[in-house]
């Protein structure tokens, strides 16, 4: 039986490098936990959303390329999803293209650093608990489809 892909295939290589090299930072410098390709509740998929060991909530977009930033309309909408937000960017992408008011990191495939800390703005606790309960069961639920992945 042919193991499940726990890669996401519609992102980029470059997108996936940088990816590997925030959820480093995030863990090892902030003990975070990070969830790939998290859908929230008003249908937008953040590319990373990690969980602090104080129950903090970090979303992080990734931003390959000039095009993959001028062409995103949708980012605006994470903030109501997270207590702080971040760009994350290759080394090679000008910094000055995001918002000073945005947090933002730059990464690779090795390991990332944050450049500017994104402002908090804490999540109302009724929204923060049903994001908790909604990624406990996505962990759960990717959880078991490695160990099982046949049909359910």
């Amino acid at each position: 039986m042919a193991e499940p892909q726990i890669v996401d295939l519609r992102q980029s290589s470059t997108a996936l490098r940088i990816q590997r090299g925030v959820m480093r930072l995030l863990r090892e410098a902030y003990d975070m936990t990070c969830y790939s390709e998290v859908t929230l509740g008003n249908g937008r998929r953040a590319d990373l959303l990690a969980i602090g060991p104080k129950g903090a909530i970090w979303i992080v977009e990734i931003k390959s390329s000039l095009i993959d930033f001028q062409v995103d309309r949708k980012w605006h909408h994470y903030h109501e999803f997270c207590d702080r937000f971040f760009f994350a960017k290759p080394p090679e992408l000008d910094p000055d293209i995001f918002p000073a008011t945005e947090g933002l990191i730059v990464g690779d495939a090795h390991d990332a650093a944050i450049l500017r800390m994104g402002e908090e703005a804490p999540l109302a606790p009724a929204r923060k608990k049903a994001l908790m309960l909604k990624l406990a069961r996505l962990g759960a639920d990717r959880l078991h489809t490695l160990m099982d992945p046949g049909d359910v």
